[in-house]
């Protein structure tokens, strides 16, 4: 029972810490709302234009690596002390993602540093939780009963390493910017196929 209660904690942990960082993105177009009354609606979203991108774009990521971090939760029962302090670090990269969000919004001509802090803060957060995952498949014994023994982190050390290519894109052809991001949609794609190869493989045998 204390084993449980403490795992319910860390679940519950992460999901407040998520559910604050994604409130506070929007917290700069909250503060921009009082211009409304000098400018209209429309003049103002557009004035804002980046914000709402920037907004928008990090909320969806967050999003995504909730789902992975709730799917990835759902398949164990327990922890260790390992896992405990690799989801801290997922949490810090997740709690800190609002600071270059904002940045970016006003980034201007001299994007390149901001752009390298947003997707190097988001390759920490895939790096801490392909990290988890690997925890996670090195000890079966903290896996669900049904799952047991299935479990692989191909999929997200190909997501990782995606991002990494991602941040080296950023960095490298600097006219690109956050459009390299879009190098994640075949990503997703292929991260799927191979996790479903990972856990059909074990059924074949």
């Amino acid at each position: 029972m204390a084993a449980q209660r403490g795992f319910d904690r860390l679940v519950n942990l992460s999901d407040a810490v998520v559910a604050i960082a994604a409130t506070l993105l929007v917290l700069p177009l909250v503060d921009s709302a009082s211009e409304v009354s000098e400018s209209g609606v429309g003049e103002l979203l557009a004035d804002h234009w980046e914000e709402l991108l920037a907004f928008g774009l990090s909320f969806v990521v967050i999003c995504r690596f909730w789902l992975v971090h709730h799917t990835m939760f759902t398949r164990v029962t327990g922890f260790t002390p390992a896992l405990v302090w690799v989801n801290f670090l997922w949490l810090l990269s997740i709690a800190f993602l609002p600071f270059p969000t904002e940045l970016v919004s006003f980034a201007g001509e001299d994007s390149t540093p901001t752009s390298t802090l947003y997707v190097g803060t988001m390759l920490l957060t895939s790096v801490a939780s392909t990290a988890m995952q690997l925890v996670i498949v090195r000890h079966p014994e903290i896996q669900a009963e049904e799952v047991r023994g299935s479990l692989s982190a191909r999929g997200a050390i190909v997501s990782t390493a995606t991002m990494a290519v991602v941040l080296l894109v950023v960095v490298l052809v600097p006219h690109v910017g956050l459009f390299a991001l879009l190098l994640l949609i075949p990503s997703g794609v292929i991260e799927g196929r191979v996790g479903r190869r990972a856990r059909t493989a074990p059924a074949s045998h």
